[in-house]
């Protein structure tokens, strides 16, 4: 197909579209790929305002709506899920607030309480999983969700821990959205994080760490009053032959997530009841790995707000720069391109201790879940054929009644101390680093940027609505230690994308962007790799580390049976190659810079496709989507590094269009392991191609090819 010209357009904000005309029922079990026709609704010609005022269960709620102005709102057309609390909710409600009725609450109450069960999205119970539902309320706040059990042992879906969902009322469907009627009333904190995490009694010990360090100061930055989104108008733009559009965020937000263990926790694995022995506790982890620090004037107790204090370290380590809105999104919220039966879901972000990181693993390959929990989320985890380290299990919530979310982020309860200890550098974080590029900029998940949307639907033509999700463009200067000449742009998940994860970044023409890479853990030789797909349509970048050109222009028109890399010597049939077959397909590709695409990534063919959406296509197999090595560096673990891409190519438009899918983080460890390269196997744990140590236990330092 030819290309088409790129044009971009900027343009102010249109009207909303027409909702979708069905809604699956709510089913506790796992559904199926396709839709279970009996379960649709058919509508009955009433709007969510109508139904509200003719249901008098609702006539408090319905009151309140209207005193807050919304009642016009739901009266048009729309996409909307209403969780509309029972008078009898709102009743109990007022009385916890000396109040006798609805009339004794101010215009701004009713504002706050009737934004707060309203969202702009229609979720039927089905589509309820645990953690947050990925659309905020119209206060911007998210709703958490459990699955639980009353007390006549019947499932419930509940609402941040405090009102069910009505079974005998849920997914009462409207034109304009589904209702789905709850027994309490929903509240969100309007305070900053330090102040929600003071008010736990069950986590004293690590708050009067946070404040005895300092660090809490750093946990009240919210709002950028500066940033102002009506600079930015809406953009056109053509992606390969897909037009579409882009808005920048509305806002510019700080937030931030905290892994807590709990006082009991310290007390029993740890024995630590006072501030003096959780100080000692991180002398005896942080004195190996910061060996420097030791007879500093910095390192003893009266020092704990120096950055480089044991306790500080320790502290700062169980922080995100990030607010990760729901225990369901530490890790891919769709899994699209990744096989969760052949790979666990892993995820990586930066800390606040600096220049480390945190991994979150989703467990669901069974061969190694040893004692863990199947479904679970966990930190620092690695457990494989030659260690089994389980790391910190990650609670889904609190206790009923204990708040965890605040204005600007939340905390998770964790059964271990998290530490960058010995042996989460070397053994945990010395491994490859894959991570999606959205997990590198804070902003994407504070804001909610990261895989919003549905994926199985695509963008129409320049469509201007946010019915399935937006794609984004983000201003220079709105990321963190991202610089950029021209529109960067993030394009949501679709299932047929040839992205890992589903999404992926763009620019077009004469384009320049530098951004700070992820951090590695230990000082050494790196191989930088990044996954795209190549496009006829896609240009050539040079590549900067840390300002310094590395090699000759990447050209992402190539494709991996170009004669240039493999030609006539590709296979196509990667899951049927023998080991002697895959080495040699490996050596080859090594030896020009690449790698095969990820062997536990797949896309999902779409219309048009002779297999349809029922088949997946392995990114391995495929002669566009692969890895190439940006470059081999020495890294220090202790400064920041940067990557730099700048256009370099005579083509303009959407002909010289830039792709950016993934970065991989390579220690020498792996990538020189053998004259072959390792082979990317799809399982957990596999990243060193089997390499074992000689030693008849592993031997770390032989392991990390650092000298004995």
């Amino acid at each position: 197909m030819k290309a088409k010209t790129y044009n971009i357009i900027r343009y102010g904000a249109k009207t909303l579209a027409v909702l979708p005309l069905f809604i699956v029922a709510f089913l506790f079990t796992a559904c199926s790929d396709e839709p279970d026709t009996s379960n649709y609704y058919t509508f009955k010609g009433e709007m969510m305002s109508t139904y509200l005022k003719t249901h008098e269960q609702f006539s408090d709620y319905a009151a309140i709506v209207d005193r807050a102005g919304l009642m016009d709102l739901l009266s048009a057309y729309g996409h909307y899920t209403c969780f509309a609390p029972t008078n009898d909710a709102i009743q109990a409600y007022l009385k916890s607030r000396g109040m006798n009725s609805v009339s004794d609450l101010s215009d701004a109450d009713c504002d706050t309480i009737a934004r707060t069960h309203l969202v702009e999205n229609m979720f039927a119970t089905s589509e309820m999983n645990d953690g947050t539902l990925t659309t905020a309320n119209m206060n911007k706040r998210f709703i958490e969700i459990t699955h639980d059990f009353d007390n006549d042992s019947n499932g419930v879906v509940r609402l941040n821990r405090a009102a069910n969902i009505i079974f005998t009322l849920q997914d009462d469907s409207v034109e304009n959205g589904i209702m789905q009627p709850i027994d309490g009333v929903l509240t969100s904190s309007s305070r900053m994080l330090p102040n929600v995490l003071k008010d736990n009694p069950r986590i004293s010990l690590f708050y009067k760490a946070l404040q005895d360090t300092h660090l809490e100061d750093s946990l009240y930055a919210y709002i950028d009053e500066s940033y102002d989104h009506t600079q930015y108008p809406r953009i056109k733009y053509t992606s390969h032959v897909n037009q579409e559009t882009a808005t920048a965020p509305d806002e510019k937000k700080s937030g931030f997530t905290a892994f807590v263990p709990t006082d009991s926790i310290l007390r029993l694995k740890y024995g630590i009841t006072t501030m003096e022995q959780l100080y000692q506790k991180a002398c005896e982890i942080y004195d190996a790995t910061y060996p420097e620090d030791v007879d500093k004037p910095y390192h003893c107790f009266d020092s704990l707000t120096n950055r480089k204090n044991p306790l500080n370290r320790l502290i700062a380590y169980h922080i995100l720069d990030r607010d990760v809105i729901g225990w369901n999104l530490l890790t891919p919220r769709n899994d699209i391109g990744i096989s969760t039966t052949q790979m666990n879901p892993v995820d990586w972000y930066e800390t606040m201790l600096p220049h480390t990181m945190l991994k979150f693993e989703r467990l669901t390959v069974v061969r190694y879940a040893g004692n863990s929990e199947l479904g679970q989320r966990y930190v620092n985890r690695r457990y494989d054929d030659d260690y089994q380290i389980t790391g910190a299990k990650v609670s889904q919530t609190v206790e009923n009644g204990v708040e965890n979310t605040a204005l600007n982020g939340r905390y998770f309860y964790v059964d271990d101390l998290l530490a960058f200890s010995e042996q989460t550098r070397d053994i945990v974080d010395g491994v490859r680093i894959r991570m999606d590029l959205s997990t590198i900029f804070p902003e994407m998940m504070t804001m909610n940027i990261r895989q919003n949307g549905d994926p199985s639907h695509n963008d129409p033509a320049y469509d201007e609505t946010a019915k399935y999700g937006r794609n984004y463009y983000f201003p220079d200067g709105y990321l963190k230690n991202v610089k950029v000449n021209g529109d960067f742009i993030y394009r949501r998940p679709r299932n047929y994308y040839d992205s890992y994860e589903g999404d992926e970044f763009n620019m077009f023409g004469n384009y320049d962007i530098t951004f700070k890479i992820p951090p590695v853990p230990y000082e050494g030789d790196w191989q930088i790799r990044m996954g795209y797909a190549q496009e006829p349509t896609r240009g050539i970048a040079q590549i900067y580390f840390d300002g310094v050109p590395q090699g000759i222009p990447l050209d992402m028109t190539v494709a991996l049976n170009d004669p240039s890399i493999l030609g006539s010597d590709w296979v196509s049939n990667y899951a049927g190659m023998t080991q002697e077959q895959l080495a040699r397909d490996q050596k080859a590709l090594k030896n020009k810079g690449y790698y095969r695409g990820a062997a536990g990534g797949y896309r999902i063919n779409g219309e048009g496709h002779p297999t349809g959406y029922s088949d997946r296509t392995v990114f391995a197999t495929q002669t566009q989507t692969f890895r190439i090595v940006l470059c081999t560096v020495h890294i220090d673990p202790n400064k920041d590094h940067f990557l730099r891409f700048r256009s370099v190519s005579t083509k303009m438009g959407n002909n010289n269009e830039f792709m950016l899918d993934y970065l991989e983080l390579v220690p020498k460890s792996v990538y020189g392991v053998t004259d072959e390269g390792e082979i990317d196997q799809s399982y957990y744990g596999k990243g060193l191609a089997g390499a074992r140590c000689p030693c008849p236990a592993p031997c770390i330092l032989l392991r990390l090819g650092r000298p004995l």
